[in-house]
């Protein structure tokens, strides 16, 4: 196997040579550090990046609620009060990276969900709000809907001033690299993914949505580069749904990626629940970031439980350093229906959720006014995402919590 080469000099990020694909952000938020000049420090900029993004039927209902009782929901949904929880920390980032997973539909429906899912366009404007510029949009669910679906999702994410790579409407487009300047650092961002369910690309659009080849990667890693992207960062969607140790596959794949590209950071989406992270000759691998929001047919627990990613780009002699970090996340639940009785829903007891909720965990376990039973579940959460992190090494590469866990 070909030994990584010296990938993050000057030099290389301006060659041709240097393997990547596009990303681009836009509308960027405030929050990175200028750098550390005692530290040998230079420009730096800070990402933030999450898990899948999925909207069930149960989800829609909140929004439905929600928009009943703030009055400020589009054609009936307000999607605010159920992520409102993580702005604060995605808000802070210089670049806030989503990953869309499924396909957007009309305001009014009708919404769909697995296996071919069609969710409300009225998310897209939540996940801006909240202060993500760029989203991935390869997956298995990209084509559930063909080549209209991708379009009308990318035009969606494009009437509220979101980026996104991954997808396309073009052939032009698929070749054209997402570069945005972050603190005038030029970034790229690509999006791949592992395959597309019961579906094809179409014979006549085999451009329509990236999907997971090496050679292909580096094909948009270098266009990227010779467009001038300094920094290149990769959102993959691969893995076993529902395990949290990464597969061999991936392990496998994320070496290759690590020794024969240029790649700086890999973001991966997929599981639904949360892997680790691992440094690969000198490169961070998020193999998957869990769920940002969704709510399964049979919650586990795990699936509930995701991980903002936090990434500070440092250069330091010419060559960029990252520092991860990770902000664990949990999405509260209602009590199901009482399948005993047959209704059709049941009001909450007291001290049981009461909404579908976004949350920073360790902002939450700040809460003087929690139960022991809202702690219990909370700590459960932050320390199971933590040992899922670190259980792959990266603690000896500097993986820390961004917000440690309160007493």
């Amino acid at each position: 196997m070909t030994r990584r080469r010296s990938r993050r000099t000057l030099p290389a990020l301006l060659t041709p040579l240097a393997l990547v694909a596009a990303l681009a952000g836009c509308g960027l938020v405030g929050g990175g550090d200028s750098g550390d000049s005692s530290k040998g420090g230079g420009r730096s900029f800070t990402v933030a990046a999450a898990g899948d993004i999925l909207i069930h039927p149960q989800l829609i209902d909140q929004a439905k609620k929600d928009a009943k009782e703030t009055g400020k929901g589009v054609h009936g949904l307000d999607f605010g009060p159920l992520m409102a929880g993580i702005k604060p920390v995605i808000s802070k980032a210089d670049l806030g990276i989503c990953h869309m997973e499924p396909v957007i539909g009309k305001p009014n429906g009708p919404f769909e969900s697995y296996p071919n899912f069609l969710v409300p366009p009225q998310i897209a404007g939540t996940i801006k709000d909240i202060g993500y510029d760029t989203c991935s949009t390869a997956s298995n669910h990209s084509i559930d809907h063909g080549y209209e679906g991708v379009k009308r999702t990318l035009d969606t994410l494009d009437s509220v001033g979101l980026k996104h790579t991954g997808s396309f409407r073009t052939q032009k487009d698929s070749l054209t690299p997402l570069i945005m300047d972050v603190k005038g650092v030029k970034v790229a961002q690509i999006s791949f993914a592992f395959g597309f369910n019961a579906h094809q690309l179409p014979k006549v659009k085999p451009w329509l949505v990236n999907q997971n080849d090496l050679g292909r990667i580096k094909a948009a890693e270098k266009r990227a580069r010779a467009d001038g992207a300094e920094v290149v960062i990769l959102s993959i969607h691969w893995g076993r749904e529902h395990h949290p140790n990464p597969s061999t596959p991936q392990l496998k794949f994320a070496r290759q990626l690590a020794r024969e590209t240029g790649i700086d950071l890999v973001i991966g989406h997929h599981a639904h629940v949360v892997q680790p992270m691992e440094k690969v000759d000198g490169t961070w691998i998020a193999y998957g970031l869990g769920n940002q929001v969704a709510r399964h047919d049979v919650p586990t627990g795990l699936t509930e439980e995701g991980v903002i990613g936090w990434f500070t780009f440092t250069e330091r002699g010419g060559k960029w350093d990252v520092e991860a970090r990770y902000e664990p996340t949990l999405v509260d639940i209602p009590p199901d229906p009482d399948v005993t009785t047959g209704e059709t829903a049941v009001e909450p007891k007291k001290g049981q959720v009461q909404d579908y909720r976004l949350l920073d965990v360790a902002a939450e376990l700040k809460r003087d006014d929690l139960t022991d039973q809202e702690r219990a579940r909370l700590r459960l959460a932050y320390e199971r995402t933590e040992g899922t992190m670190l259980n792959r090494g990266a603690a000896k590469d500097g993986l820390k919590p961004l917000t440690e866990l309160p007493d």
